[in-house]
């Protein structure tokens, strides 16, 4: 259980905090903004991290990601994340103050596009994203808005994403994301280009009836051709009931 500090002199105006149902672990979130998702949590999920790596989570806004696979994989080395928005990074750096956390995870200013000059190249031996996943022109009406900016590419985009990814990660370092299944061929072809080479999807399924809307990808860093397609996972077995896998992701 983590150790934690007094999150009420932490929170401010407008935000609240919840309880993420691992290791006592707590998140301020603002519902103003962006509240984070059940992507988040599977992609924690299917994320595997091992013994001594260092982890980054490109995008990683309130700091959801970082603090889900801290409570998963403690024997990490470290975990880290970058974020445009100052005041979504200055929210997730609260949480991980709260926590008690802050030897153990990073929190970083700025753009993707700009993460080599961050970092430097080679540095991590995974790295996470839950990207925006619409393109910049879907929907969009308001640029400077923290939900625009979280669902639409305007700061960065798979490319910018995926390209930098690849140069952060070691020879060999493996790439988590969540993403939607309508840019699949997109996702599959931009991580070839680099060679980032997929190696494991899953898609999901909201149930068992209905047409996937999230999908699950794993690359490796100059790995060999070869992909895996697990098992779809459906979300419901019926209405606001989770599956008992879905259900373990969230509470075991």
């Amino acid at each position: 259980m983590v150790n934690h500090k007094n999150f009420n002199q932490l929170i401010k105006e407008n935000e609240r905090l919840d309880d993420l149902q691992r290791e006592g672990l707590q998140i301020i979130q603002n519902p103003k903004w962006f509240c984070f998702g059940m992507d988040a949590v599977l992609l924690s999920a299917f994320a595997n991290v091992k013994e001594d790596q260092r982890c980054l989570d490109l995008g990683c806004g309130n700091g959801i990601i970082p603090l889900l696979l801290y409570g998963r994989y403690k024997e990490a080395k470290s975990f880290e994340g970058l974020e445009i928005q100052k005041d979504v990074a200055q929210m997730a750096r609260r949480s991980i103050e709260g926590n008690g956390l802050s030897d153990k995870i990073k929190i970083h200013d700025g753009n993707i596009k700009n993460a080599i000059e961050i970092f430097g190249s080679a540095k991590f031996d995974v790295i996470t994203s839950n990207p925006p996943y619409l393109t910049e022109n879907h929907g969009l009406q308001n640029t400077t808005n923290h939900k625009a900016i979280a669902r639409h590419e305007i700061e960065c985009n798979l490319d910018d994403l995926i390209y930098n990814a690849t140069k952060l990660l070691k020879p060999g370092g493996h790439f988590f994301m969540v993403h939607r299944p309508f840019r699949l061929t997109e996702i599959i072809q931009t991580m070839s280009k680099y060679k980032l080479e997929p190696k494991r999807m899953r898609l999901i399924y909201p149930y068992v009836d209905k047409e996937a809307n999230m999908v699950l990808i794993e690359g490796v860093r100059g790995g060999n051709t070869r992909l895996l397609v697990q098992p779809p996972l459906i979300v419901y077995k019926e209405e606001n009931v989770y599956t008992k896998e879905v259900y373990e992701m969230y509470y075991n």
